[in-house]
C-alpha cells in the first residue's frame, strides 16, 4: 500500500508540498525545497517544526493504522533525513536546542540494525538528538558510551531470542553503576514485547519505530 495525504485541513503546513514529499518518500524532492528554503533564508527552524516533523509523524500514524508498512516509512525516514543534512549545521549555529538526547544500539551477540536505523531516523526526525552506537555493542561499551555521553533515553534493540537477556544485563549494570534513575530505557524487536520489558526493568517497551517516538517523549514530558 502507499501513504495518502492525511493532513489536509487536520495538520497546518507552511510548505505542503515538502509535506507531501516527505510522506511520500521523495528524497530529491525533499532536499531542493530545504535547500532552496535555506538560499532564501527562510526560518528553516519553523520549516522543521511545522512542516517536516508533522509529516514524518503522518507518516508513523500511518504506519500504526496499517496504511503503510516498514518500507514506505524507512524510504519517508530517508527522504526527511536528506532535509535534516541540510539543516542540522544551521540548527548548530542557531543553538538550537533538540528535544532530548538519545543514545540507541543492537546488543551484544545481535547484528541486526534495520529496526533499530529506523528508530534512529524517526527519533531524529523528531527532533531529538541521537547517538547510533551501532550493533553488536557489549555491556561494557554501553555502559562507557551512556556515562560519557549522558543521554536523557536509552535504547535497546534485539531481533533475536538469544540475545534478549543482554538487555537486562545491560539495566542491571546500569543500576550497579549507580545511573539507572538518570536515564529511561525504552527496548524493542520483534521477540521482545511489554511483560519482558517490565520484567527485566525496562521503563517501555516500543513495539514499532513510531510507537518509539512517542513513548521517547512521554519520557520528556513525563520529566
Amino acid at each position: 500500500m502507499c501513504p495518502v495525504r492525511f493532513n489536509q485541513g487536520i495538520v497546518v503546513s507552511i510548505n505542503d508540498e515538502l509535506f507531501d514529499a516527505i510522506v511520500f518518500g521523495e528524497k530529491e524532492v525533499v532536499i531542493e525545497i530545504v535547500q532552496e528554503a535555506v538560499d532564501k533564508g527562510d526560518d528553516v527552524i519553523e520549516l522543521l517544526n511545522v512542516t517536516m516533523i508533522p509529516a514524518l509523524r503522518e507518516v508513523g500514524n500511518q504506519f500504526s493504522s496499517g496504511i503503510v508498512f516498514v518500507p514506505e516509512m524507512l524510504v519517508a525516514a530517508r527522504a526527511m533525513q536528506g532535509g535534516i543534512d541540510i539543516i542540522e549545521p544551521l540548527l548548530a549555529q542557531s543553538g538550537h536546542e533538540p528535544v532530548a538526547k538519545v543514545c540507541i544500539g543492537s546488543v551484544k551477540g545481535d547484528l541486526h540494525d534495520i529496526g533499530k536505523n529506523l528508530v534512529a531516523m524517526m527519533l531524529e526526525g523528531a527532533g531529538f538528538e541521537v547517538i547510533d552506537l551501532g550493533v553488536d555493542t557489549t555491556v561494557e561499551s554501553l555502559i562507557k558510551k551512556i556515562e560519557e555521553i549522558q543521554p536523557d533515553v536509552l535504547g535497546l534493540s534485539a531481533l533475536l531470542t538469544t540475545t534478549m537477556p543482554e538487555m537486562q544485563k545491560v539495566i542491571e549494570e546500569l543500576q550497579a553503576k549507580g545511573i539507572r534513575d538518570r536515564i529511561s530505557v525504552m527496548i524493542g524487536g520483534a521477540p521482545v514485547s511489554a511483560q519482558f520489558a517490565q520484567d527485566i526493568g525496562a521503563d517501555a517497551f516500543g513495539k514499532d519505530a513510531a510507537e518509539a517516538v512517542s513513548v521517547a517523549r512521554g519520557f520528556i514530558e513525563q520529566r
